[in-house]
């Protein structure tokens, strides 16, 4: 272990005491010990430290920021009128652990002291991602202070290693049963107690505290690393697992990337190593992980009730969900129902449209229009809109039959035309089904403006009102299906939003809980909902849903999420990121293998091609999509391609220097691999 955080239960506990004992301990092992006060508000606990431990780092690293008046730092520091830049505070950290073997980090006051607003000292134990030790007072009290501590500090994820009990002075009921209480009711063991010693500034006192804490304090448990066993969680993975979208075989061969935590924009696996989460965790992610506000949700959800039907019941996470996702819906969309993943939103939009039509008097209308390259889901009704053979032809005899037209694909347009010259004849194909088929078609089902799955196709502008006016016209709903491009993804909050367009049903999932929990969302019109409406006998009941239908703590996650949308202005300060991530991506159109760049937002496809005059595209066998995922790993980033589509679809809340580590890292790895590729075929 490199480094832990000394914290406490109150301020006056003596973590400076505590720090300073196990600093001399570990010099008496042998240990080249640093020390780090980030933060100090009057007083002069670093420099004595400083001088204890005998540390020649410079000042401004051993302590960035020093205010004069025994505040906490939030509000001494305003005082003061210095504006605290963590990236100062990190820096310095990340210096010290390079010096020095061991780093003792002491912080200020307890862990919910503010060092800016809304950031506190447990933030800052979770930035740094390193343990926490709880130093707590010897006698009365200590017990409800000590436990409180270490549920927060677990509850808000931060690892605590242990607790120590500081001054005591041997008098007292409280003092002599407070250790073997404390074993009792922690988690996590109690790593020693350290008396009162009188005089800390001379020789003795501090040759005494050093004896003391070297005979007392368990430091094995102290420098203990929570280590996972990296070749037995893959031995496992490959014994007991069969992986979504895997070809097992190949896994069985590879080495598995284990995710054991994460944090912000990454993730982290056994082996210890960060990546960058370039995919969102396949496109669900969007504040960061380990988001305080949807945390505490989550939690404040678990104490009340984690989960209830919504068969002949309801639960008020799912009610006040329900008015959130209406009101910020396209307009027209009034009513919700709740299911567990975008492929079951999809299924209930197709049976919904297919009722609909029954109660209204037009039962012939049970077909659906969809596109080529459309990617629904995996359920079989949306898998039947579905198409994508590479996912859908095996099952092509259980499907029912639909009506197919073309993509808007511009790179490889149907019509070999280019836009905007084309006039949208791609849409011929649906004007000639309207036009043909439209007393017995339901609905025409969409991904609006990107088709993620078919490999980041983003469409011309104005191609969706078209679309949407055309529907109209011949009388066939319109079904959105923004599982993928709603929540922000395109650079609104739904990307029908970009061409004013109201579907009549829209599906959500994915993003809808912030990358928490399993939900999805239909939201469908008033119209839709009250040809529903009847007698018990007439039976026109939506006969559909799921056991975990409206879950109260997946509601209680989009809710947050959707909290964090308005208090952040995530969607405002989304659009500098999205115009640095088009600049970002411009070189990549100069590289000989790159035969296209596709984004609209924060969704981007880089197409790959064998050969970019003609738009050749590589041998499947070839895997170079997957190669160059692979290889980018290497960076620290994760990436998943589609085909030989390398797609970029990272947090929302990604930063700048993030976004550049994601292009740099990238571009490297398609150079690379497409070269590497050209010489193994003894060209060039």
């Amino acid at each position: 272990m490199k480094a832990i955080f000394v914290t406490g239960t109150d301020t006056e506990v003596g973590k400076t005491i505590v720090s300073c004992a196990i600093g001399l301990a570990l010099k008496k092992k042998g240990i080249d010990v640093g020390v780090m006060k980030p933060f100090q508000c009057s007083g002069g606990d670093a420099d004595f430290l400083v001088k204890v431990l005998g540390i020649k780092d410079e000042k401004e690293l051993v302590n960035p920021y020093y205010a004069g008046e025994p505040l906490a730092p939030y509000v001494a520091f305003e005082r003061a009128d210095v504006e605290i830049d963590l990236e100062k505070v990190l820096a310095a950290y990340e210096k010290l652990t390079e010096r020095h073997e061991f780093l003792i980090v002491e912080g200020i006051g307890g862990l919910l002291v503010p060092i800016k607003e809304n950031y506190t000292v447990c933030d800052l134990i979770r930035d740094l991602d390193i343990p926490a030790l709880i130093v707590a007072r010897a006698g009365l009290g200590t017990l409800n202070h000590t436990l409180l501590t270490y549920r927060y500090a677990a509850d808000y994820g931060v690892r605590v290693q242990g607790v120590i009990l500081n001054g005591l002075k041997g008098k007292g009921l409280a003092e002599t049963t407070n250790p073997a209480a404390l074993k009792a009711f922690l988690e996590v063991p109690l790593l020693g107690t350290i008396p009162f010693i009188n005089d800390l500034e001379s020789e003795a006192g501090l040759d005494k505290l050093s004896r003391i804490a070297a005979r007392s304090l368990d430091f094995e448990s102290l420098l203990e690393e929570d280590t996972i066993d990296a070749q037995e969680s893959a031995r496992q993975d490959k014994d007991f697992i069969w992986h979504p979208f895997t070809q097992m075989k190949g896994w069985l061969e590879d080495e598995p990337l284990v995710v054991t935590e994460a944090k912000d924009c990454h993730l982290k696996d056994t082996a210890g190593r960060w990546y960058l989460d370039g995919v969102s965790s396949l496109w669900v992610n969007l504040h960061g992980h380990r988001k305080p506000e949807i945390d505490s949700a989550v939690k404040r959800q678990l104490n009340k009730v984690a989960h209830s039907t919504m068969l002949g019941l309801s639960n008020v996470p799912a009610i006040t969900l329900a008015k959130r996702l209406v009101d910020i819906a396209p307009a027209g969309l009034a009513k919700v129902f709740y299911s567990d993943d975008g492929s079951t939103a999809v299924e209930i939009a197709l049976k919904m449209a297919c009722q609909y039509w029954q109660h209204v008097g037009s039962s012939q209308k049970t077909k659906f229009i969809h596109l080529a390259n459309s990617y629904h889901g995996d359920t079989l009704g949306s898998v039947s809109v579905g198409g994508i053979d590479l996912f859908h032809k095996t099952y092509r005899d259980l499907l029912f039959d639909t009506y197919t037209i073309d993509s808007p694909y511009c790179y490889r347009c149907p019509e070999g035309k280019s836009y905007p010259r084309c006039e949208f004849e791609c849409l011929n194909g649906l004007k000639e089904v309207l036009a043909q088929h439209h007393s017995a078609a339901a609905a025409l089902i969409v991904e609006p403006l990107v088709q993620g799955a078919a490999g980041m196709i983003v469409w011309p502008q104005g191609i969706l009102k078209e679309m949407s006016d055309l529907c109209k016209k011949y009388n066939v709903l319109l079904i959105a299906d923004e599982v993928a491009t709603g929540f922000g993804r395109t650079g609104t909050m739904f990307a029908c939003e970009h061409e004013g367009v109201s579907p009549d049903i829209l599906c959500l999932a994915k993003g809808i809980t912030g990358g928490y929990l399993p939900l999805a969302a239909t939201l469908a019109t008033e119209k839709i909902f009250d040809a529903f409406l009847g007698d018990y006998d007439e039976q026109k009941t939506f006969f559909h849903g799921h056991s975990y239908t409206g879950n109260p703590l997946a509601c209680a996650a989009a809710i947050a999420s959707l909290d964090v949308f308005d208090k952040e202005n995530t969607l405002e300060k989304l659009q500098p990121k999205i115009g640095f991530l088009a600049r970002g991506l411009e070189r990549f159109k100069e590289l000989p293998h790159v035969g296209d760049v596709r984004q609209k937002g924060f969704m981007v496809g880089i197409e790959l091609a064998e050969d970019k005059r003609t738009r050749r595209p590589y041998a499947f066998e070839e895997k170079i999509g997957m190669k160059v995922c692979q290889k980018v790993r290497e960076d620290g980033v994760i990436l998943r391609p589609l085909g030989d589509v390398i797609v970029l679809m990272p947090p929302l809340a990604i930063g700048r220097r993030e976004l550049t580590h994601l292009l740099d890292a990238t571009y490297d790895a398609v150079s690379v691999v497409t070269r590497e590729s050209i010489r193994g075929k003894g060209v060039g």
